[in-house]
């Protein structure tokens, strides 16, 4: 499944933030197609490079709803990511604060689909094993 969703980094620096936009892969935590605001990155280098950078941050809205979350900066090759852990977190974030739907509802819908699907030689541990 491609499912990429827009989001609006900031890239804080001691003095002043680098606002940019890109789009989230929901599936791999890459972030792809970064645009920056008002900030030339051929003339002054990857933000992340800045002798006063601090951190990066992006953020995922929804009719005005937002989630707030971190997001790694590969300083070698430029890529802008998001571990595992903290996709995860962003998922159930979303869909709580999003949807109205409760992480808890989600582990429990999981549950409920792993509990009822049949394993391999009908659940008699039969079933091959590659």
């Amino acid at each position: 499944m491609d499912l990429k969703v827009p989001i609006k980094i900031s890239d804080e620096l001691s003095e002043d933030i680098v606002d940019s936009t890109g789009l989230l892969d929901l599936a791999s935590g890459e972030i792809y197609r970064i645009e920056y605001e008002d900030y030339d990155l051929e003339g002054r280098g990857l933000p992340a490079d800045s002798e006063d950078y601090e951190f990066t941050v992006g953020t995922l809205s929804n009719n005005g709803k937002d989630v707030e979350f971190k997001v790694d900066v590969n300083k070698v090759t430029g890529q802008y990511s998001v571990s595992a852990s903290e996709l995860l977190e962003i998922k159930v974030r979303a869909a709580a604060l999003f949807a109205g739907i409760s992480g808890k509802d989600i582990l429990r819908n999981v549950d409920a689909k792993a509990a009822s699907a049949t394993p391999p030689g009908g659940g008699k541990g039969r079933g091959s094993l590659h």
